[in-house]
This record gives structure tokens, C-alpha cells and sequence, in this order.
């Protein structure tokens, strides 16, 4: 029941996020939710073969290049939902960084941090 919660909460923040980056649109909630799902499986099965084959690259930049590798999976989720549309990496980056902000807020708000 938990993860349903965070879910919907995680549509609100795509939105949320969107309303203030110029450069991101969502098309409704529903598409919102679309995102939060598509970029999480992203996130599971995409993004640990890009951060293994950047672990050289990753170092040098003292971790840095993670928010690159952020941005893409942004970009790669732009790229395969209709309703919603990044103008390109700056704003993929914003966008990462802004999301990661709202979620962590609504996780702190839903009380996720007690139970862990």
C-alpha cells in the first residue's frame, strides 16, 4: 500500500516539476504517472550497465558525471512517452535534480524515514 502512495506522490512531483521548468512539459497527471513509471523501470534497468561502463569517468569527476548520467535517463524517458517533452539536457538536468528534491520532500513528509 506503501508504494502506491509514493507512486502517486512521485506523479505530483513530475507535475509540480514541470509547472516550474519552461523547458518540460507534461502533458496531464495521468501522463505524470507515466513518466514516474517509465523513468523508474529506466532507473532499474538502464542506469546501472551506464554507471559500470562510466566508473572511470565517474571518478576523475569526483561523482559528478552522475547527474549526467541523470539527465540521460530524463532524455531517454522524454524519448519514449508522447505527453511529455524536455527541450534538452539543461533542462533534463534541472528537471533531475528539481524531481530528486520533490521526491525526497514527499518521502520525508509520508514518514518513509522512520521505517527504514
Amino acid at each position: 500500500m506503501n508504494w502506491i502512495v509514493r507512486f502517486l506522490l512521485s506523479g505530483v512531483a513530475v507535475v509540480l516539476t514541470s509547472y516550474l521548468l519552461p523547458g518540460v512539459d507534461v502533458h496531464d497527471y495521468w501522463t505524470a504517472l507515466l513518466v514516474a513509471l517509465v523513468l523508474s523501470l529506466v532507473n532499474i534497468f538502464v542506469k546501472p550497465f551506464l554507471i559500470l561502463l562510466t566508473i572511470p569517468l565517474t571518478f576523475i569527476t569526483l561523482g559528478l558525471f552522475l547527474l549526467v548520467i541523470n539527465a540521460l535517463m530524463i532524455l531517454l524517458t522524454d524519448y519514449f512517452i508522447d505527453g511529455f517533452f524536455v527541450d534538452g539536457f539543461w533542462w533534463a538536468l534541472l528537471f533531475s535534480l528539481i524531481l530528486s528534491l520533490f521526491n525526497s520532500l514527499f518521502s520525508d513528509m509520508a514518514g518513509e524515514k522512520g521505517k527504514r
